[in-house]
This record gives C-alpha cells, structure tokens and sequence, in this order.
C-alpha cells in the first residue's frame, strides 16, 4: 500500500486517517513547571487542524529531573492534567490521533534546568557529571514512564510513544558503550533492553485495552550498534505488544555509517523485518511529496513529517491538493513561522538551527 491517504489501523485504538504522523518536534515553548502553554496548544492543533493522521507532542518528561529542554511539557505530574485534557480533546477534535511522547533526557539533562543536581544515566558517566542510577531508581524510572501513559490515558489521549532514541535515557541502557551496570539492567544485549520491555509490559498492563502504544527507536550514534538494534527491533516486532515503532534514521535515504552495512539504505535493515500487526514508520528529511511516496514504497508503513511540518502546518492538505508538492526553500523569515503557528520562544530556536531562519531575522 503506497496511497499516502488511505487509512491505516492499529491493533489498539483507533486508525489514522491517512499516512502522515506528526514527528515529535522539541519547541521550548511551555511553562517552566511543565504545564501546557497556549503557545504549544495553538502549535500542535494547527497540525491537527492541518490534516495530519496523527498528532505528536513533543518530549514530555516522565521525571523532573529527566528534562531534556528549557520550556519542555511535562507528564511526571498530576499537575499537568488539566492543559494535558485540553490538548487531547482539541487534537481529537480535528480528527487526528492525540498522542504524547513520553521521555527521560537522563545524561543529557542540563543541570540548571534540575537545580544544579547531577543528572543521572545508566552508569558513572565523567563527560557529563551524570551519577549511575542505584537499582531501587530504576525500577523507579519504570514506574514513572508507566505512570506517565496512565496519566495520558487519564487526559484522553489515544496512546503515547516511548522515547528510546537519540541518545536520551532509553537509548543510554540500550548502549553498550554507556551502560556499563553489571546487574539484569547492564551487560549483554537481553538486559540492556529489559527495561524498554518492562515499560511495554507495564503499559499494556495498567492502561485501557484499545490504548495506543508506539516506540521511537533510533539505530547510530551514541555507541549503539546497528546488529543490536536491528535484533532488538526483530524481538520487539515479534512479541507484538507496541501498535508501531517509529525508526528516527537522521536521514531516511542515507547508508548505514558502519562499513559492514554499507551498499544498501539503512531504512532497509528495518523495513524487511517481519512486523506481524505492527506497523513500521520513518523518520529522517522527508520533505517533498515525492520522498514522502518513496518510503512507502520502500515498505515502511506512514511517514513521520519533522521540518516539513514546522514550515507548512497543514502540510498534509498541501500533498493532497498537489501530489509534486515541496515545502518553501529555507531560509524562512520569521514571519512566516508565526503565521504557522510558531510562538517567539519556538521560532527563537528555529533560529538556532544553521540555515532555517533567514539570518537578517535571526539576528533581529
């Protein structure tokens, strides 16, 4: 099935409407203590509004000391609730799936956003000042992430994704490189990806039968190890728990790094492996229209809309009405991003990004 707008179902919950997920999108633009901001509100339902299949929010930490980002949404407390309500109601509203990314920065938390406190990570890690996670703390960590999609089930969201890429505290255990723990958590392939399954067992376990659940893997960088990772997907795939998971490969088009994989895309690796009712996405530069079609073709089940969609809100609908569609030519002025329903605290990161904000408006 190659049609970026014929529907596609989950084994739990409801289906997309077409093919088009929105990526998780860092922003910035929520309260220091978590809470949803009318900012982030207006940006994620403008994409729900703009025709996407699913809407995803950015990282939501599941700890306080998990954040990842100034001005992140926050999930680890009861708190968040009421802003949480208002954002699955409204995304659901326009038709689109409402889900939450739940995430865990661990090493990569910036101690100022934590009090000045050591960050923490599966291990002693000197690079960072991180401190290693005592065992009782990671069975915490569990209990939080699950907490985390009990509390999105509670605000009416249709599931959530876990965070277990790009470096951030899921993807430190999945690392040989950085969990170097000698208990069932550290050391060989099984236990450096228990607690990824653990959460998967404890979602399914204590939120309600039709509840969505995704997992956001990434396969380079941070000492993973492709052989690893595409073992771990095979195993996650075969067990059939998560109704998808969502490959973030930087570059959807791009050869493996690692030599012995080279000579064929590194989507590849991911797209042959059996998946049961699972359902496989992409991440990774898709822009245009064109390229959007071309991972479908390449047997990934939908397309995760990153870049593309903080230029054209309803990018989705652009694709629809011109099937050779491509995103306006960065850079873009500021302007235009809050016509897309950027807020200042958004488009001021943006302008961070090299060659995305045109430089006489990122120096305004």
């Amino acid at each position: 099935m190659t049609d970026l707008f014929a529907p596609l179902s989950f084994a739990h919950g409801p289906a997309m409407k077409n093919r088009f997920m929105l990526a998780p999108l860092t922003n910035s633009q929520s309260h220091a203590d978590g809470k949803l901001s009318d900012d982030e509100f207006h940006w994620l339902t403008m994409r729900a509004k703009g025709g996407f299949g699913l809407t995803m929010t950015c990282a939501a930490h599941v700890q306080q000391i998990g954040a990842g980002f100034p001005g992140q949404l926050g999930i680890w407390s009861d708190d968040h609730l009421p802003g949480l309500t208002r954002l699955a109601a409204a995304i659901k509203a326009d038709d689109s799936l409402a889900v939450v990314q739940l995430h865990h920065a661990g090493n990569r938390t910036p101690k100022e956003l934590i009090g000045g406190q050591a960050p923490v990570c599966p291990s002693d890690d000197p690079e960072t000042g991180a401190r290693a996670l005592t065992l009782p703390e990671v069975i915490q960590l569990r209990e939080d992430f699950i907490t985390a999609a009990v509390r999105a089930d509670k605000a009416g969201f249709d599931g959530v994704e876990i965070h277990g890429a790009h470096g951030y505290i899921l993807c430190q255990f999945l690392s040989p490189e950085i969990n170097k723990r000698t208990d069932n958590y550290g050391g060989s392939l099984e236990n450096r990806l228990r607690l990824i399954i653990e959460i998967i067992d404890g979602v399914r376990a204590r939120c309600r039968p039709d509840f969505n659940l995704g997992l956001r893997l990434s396969p380079e960088r941070f000492g993973l190890q492709l052989s690893e990772i595409i073992e771990a997907s095979r195993r996650i795939l075969a067990a059939g728990k998560i109704d998808y998971l969502d490959m973030s490969l930087w570059d959807v088009f791009k050869e493996p790094v690692e030599e012995a994989f080279k000579g064929r895309s590194l989507m590849s690796y991911f797209t042959e492996l059996p998946r049961g009712n699972v359902r496989l996405g992409v991440a990774g530069k898709i822009m245009t229209a064109a390229q959007a079609r071309s991972v479908l073709e390449a047997g990934a089940d939908f397309a995760l809309i990153g870049r593309a969609a903080i230029l054209h809100h309803d990018y989705p609908k652009k694709v629809a009405a011109d099937p050779d569609f491509a995103p306006i030519a960065l850079p873009v002025t500021k302007d235009h991003l809050k016509a897309e329903g950027l807020g200042p605290a958004f488009v001021t990161y943006m302008s961070s990004w090299p060659g995305f904000v045109a430089k006489e408006e990122a120096n305004a």
